[in-house]
């Protein structure tokens, strides 16, 4: 069976525009996702390092006067030292006993055709040192 004339690559038009059409769809699920996840990850990392310099609590102050302040340069540094482990960036700020972690990390597109293929996620988070007590009651 013959196509008439003018039916010729019609096909052909119908499964490039098909084709082009599910790989930009496979790509904004995974692309997405991997977006998703990055943002997920950042928020971790700034907690984690903000955690992670509340916990340098100076002894010295806690021990004369029972007030909890947290040494900041201790404290930045390992923050900071969080942040490079987890191949992110940012900045650490000690107020007290108080630690600011703004933590950046950055994402490359692998599917979709963006003009700027890289994604940068933010996320600040804050921590502050404390003790934990168990229930005297029992």
């Amino acid at each position: 069976m013959s196509l008439p004339h003018g039916e010729r690559g019609a096909i052909t038009a119908f499964v490039a525009v098909i084709a082009t059409a599910l790989v930009m769809v496979a790509g904004l699920v995974y692309d997405g996702g991997q977006i998703l996840a990055t943002q997920a990850r950042v928020r971790d990392v700034a907690g984690g390092a903000a955690r992670a310099g509340a916990q340098e609590v100076d002894l010295d102050a806690l021990r004369s006067s029972g007030t909890v302040v947290v040494d900041p340069v201790r404290a930045e540094a390992a923050a900071l030292a969080h942040l490079q482990r987890s191949g992110a960036a940012g900045t650490v700020t000690v107020d007290g006993a108080s630690v600011t972690v703004t933590a950046t990390q950055t994402h490359s597109m692998v599917i979709l055709p963006v003009a700027d293929r890289s994604v940068s996620a933010t996320d600040t988070a804050t921590a502050t040192p404390g003790l934990l007590t168990g229930d005297d009651d029992g």
